[in-house]
């Protein structure tokens, strides 16, 4: 209670000494003064203090990637505060201005889901939930009922769901290792519920508040002129999944909108073709034969598989992690000098047979194809992730199994682990096959559902699985 105390005196005799400044320079008098003092500025500096600064004090417990992607956390709602007052000193935008004025919130999140890609690391649901929170700063988004989106509260509260998946996991592998985790995992999920929801409920419930007679926002910038170099292309992933017909129509089409804008300019479709001449055929050419030449093809495929995938691994990293990479076609593989405290780790591995004779405590396969993976007994959780075709069977206890984003997986579990709880999402061909009853009786197989039926009663929804008859 004492340390949010303290953390609320500060932000505000940061307010108050940017209030003082403001006054003293004639420019930002203005700024300053109605920022300070606006109620909603407030009411997020509190936000901040109160909530935010719990998240980043256990970071700085742990450190690494948990503490760099908890300080783009921190970026982002920085950011979010300075949208906020610029939108109370300007007009609304239309919707080509409105991705202008989002572009900075946009690269902070762009920034922050850098952190994700590549090589699966050890923090990996720590990003996963920081990052999957952040779309619920996309509230400000909300223009209206026909914006496309939900309203503010709902999407914050949708947003935060994305996020519960990963953040689920920290709290279950760190249970019973390292409250700092723990705390982490805890204070994030408090940010947003109840902290930011509460915030947009109590200042922002239908959308951001713009000033009538304020300036007008940013225009986007313009089309280059002839002869200057092209921009680079725009980032892959956007807080807009789509730009307003007149931004785009001021550019030139590229792909199949090249080809449509080409038909529809009433143009003769055929003017710029070549004619194809008798000796242009393919069953005229003597330089074409129906026999594929079998050393070229497999010098070009060899060649593109060792780019892709690098040399195979199987060792124990700092005594606490055995790595298991890149194995293809090997049934042999076995991990047994291992205890409660190691992770195993398998990434890129294909057509291979993993053995873990001993416990451990967590384990994850990612991107793997037509792998199977037999372990006696996980600690926390074995994870399937990013995989296609696995195998994997537990012959002693597992709490937690989580499938993510798998086609094709058959767990096979001991009557020790049939009190697991398994989570899937984004998967589908899950089947889980367990023991009969009787010693030598056959084992029941049971598919897990995929599609469910979602029907809206008594004020909400209520979700039932779809059941499928086997024959």
């Amino acid at each position: 209670m004492d340390e949010k105390l303290i953390v609320r005196l500060e932000s505000a005799v940061a307010r108050l000494e940017a209030l003082s400044s403001g006054v003293g320079s004639g420019g930002a008098r203005g700024i300053g003064e109605e920022t300070v003092t606006d109620p909603a500025i407030v009411a997020f500096d509190d936000l901040v203090g109160q909530y935010l600064g719990r998240v980043s004090s256990a970071a700085e417990k742990i450190g690494g990637q948990v503490l760099d992607v908890t300080k783009i956390v921190q970026e982002a709602f920085n950011v979010q505060k300075e949208l906020l007052i610029k939108a109370k000193q300007t007009q609304k935008p239309d919707l080509a201005g409105f991705a202008e004025f989002l572009k900075p919130l946009n690269e902070v999140i762009m920034k922050a889901n850098a952190l994700t890609e590549g090589r699966r690391s050890d923090y990996f649901n720590h990003l996963r939930s920081a990052v999957d929170s952040l779309s619920a700063l996309a509230w400000i988004a909300y223009t209206g009922k026909d914006c496309g989106m939900s309203m503010p509260i709902a999407h914050v509260e949708e947003s935060w769901q994305m996020a519960e998946f990963y953040n689920n996991k920290v709290l279950v592998e760190y249970k019973n290792k390292d409250p700092n985790h723990v705390e982490w995992a805890k204070a994030i999920k408090e940010l947003y519920l109840p902290g930011l929801r509460d915030y947009v409920k109590s200042n922002y419930p239908l959308g951001p508040i713009w000033s009538p007679t304020g300036k007008p926002a940013a225009a986007p910038p313009k089309a280059p002129t002839p002869g200057a170099p092209a921009p680079p292309p725009p980032p892959p992933a956007s807080l807009f999944s789509s730009e307003s017909s007149q931004a785009s129509s001021s550019r030139p089409k590229e792909g199949m909108a090249a080809v449509f804008q080409e038909i529809s300019s009433g143009k003769p479709v055929t003017t710029g073709l070549r004619k194809v001449t008798d000796d242009m055929k393919t069953k005229n050419r003597v330089d074409r034969t129906g026999v594929v030449g079998v050393s070229e093809k497999e010098g070009r495929t060899s060649s593109r598989s060792f780019s892709k995938a690098g040399p195979p691994k199987l060792e124990l990293q700092m005594g606490r992690k055995w790595v298991v990479e890149n194995q293809i076609g090997k049934k042999q593989l076995v991990i047994d000098d291992c205890d409660a405290k190691q992770s195993v780790y398998v990434y890129g591995c294909k057509d291979s047979v993993l053995q873990i004779q001993g416990k451990v405590n967590n384990i994850t396969i990612d991107k793997c194809t037509k792998m199977g993976v037999v372990f006696r007994d996980v600690v926390a959780a074995c994870e399937i992730v990013n995989c296609n075709g696995v195998e994997v069977q537990c012959q002693g206890s597992a709490p937690t199994i989580s499938v993510d984003n798998t086609a094709g997986c058959q767990l096979y579990l001991s009557k020790e682990s049939l009190a697991a709880s398994i989570t899937t999402a984004k998967s589908s061909e899950i089947n889980v096959l367990v023991p009969g009853a009787a010693p030598d009786g056959d084992w029941g197989e049971h598919a897990l559902p995929q599609q469910f039926i979602h029907v809206f009663k008594d004020g909400h929804f209520e979700t039932t699985p779809v059941s499928h008859s086997g024959g």
